[in-house]
């Protein structure tokens, strides 16, 4: 198991197109899950869609990170106000792991761990094949884990393009090209 206590923030590559990174956040666990699948709690820190909870299930996911900072920072050229996706869920066992599939890459699965009074999120982002699409995706589950982190603690977040736009600069350092 994970040091905890030693939890780096930052995404890692557990094979050149698979991005693992993880969230130390306050519990319970169905308090996290329900951020995981519930609509409204899901659009305050990554994206809106309701999803049946059901394997097999198809969804949609919109995406509007203006709306997840106050301020919302300077939205990066080539990035739309809002991002649809067509999703599904390919693995389910509720409160303990969710898998999804959308877009062009291998899916995401979310994993929650119970940490004492605390819950361990993984996610891992699989097959990411190209370095740009890697960097954008490391930035972006970097920054809407700190949202997540910051909406469970009722805290502000930072101001997410601004973070983003920092992030993936830190990313590009980071991850091998």
């Amino acid at each position: 198991m994970n040091d905890v206590a030693m939890l780096d923030a930052h995404g890692v590559l557990t094979d050149p197109t698979t991005l693992k990174i993880q969230r130390r956040l306050p519990g319970p666990i169905e308090r996290v899950w329900a951020y995981l699948t519930e609509s409204d709690l899901r659009r305050q820190w990554l994206a809106a869609g309701e999803m049946e909870m059901k394997l097999g299930a198809t969804f949609e996911f919109v995406w509007r990170n203006a709306e997840l900072s106050n301020p919302p920072g300077q939205r990066p050229e080539g990035f739309a106000e809002e991002h649809r996706l067509s999703a599904e869920i390919t693995e389910l066992d509720p409160p303990h792991r969710l898998g999804i599939t959308w877009g062009s890459t291998g899916g995401v699965t979310f994993e929650l761990e119970t940490l004492g009074k605390n819950v361990l999120l993984t996610v891992t982002h699989r097959r990411v094949t190209e370095r740009a699409m890697l960097l954008n995706v490391s930035a972006g589950w970097h920054m809407h884990l700190d949202v997540l982190v910051a909406r469970l603690n009722g805290t502000e977040p930072e101001t997410f393009w601004d973070g983003w736009t920092r992030l993936r600069t830190d990313y590009e350092g980071r991850l091998p090209a």
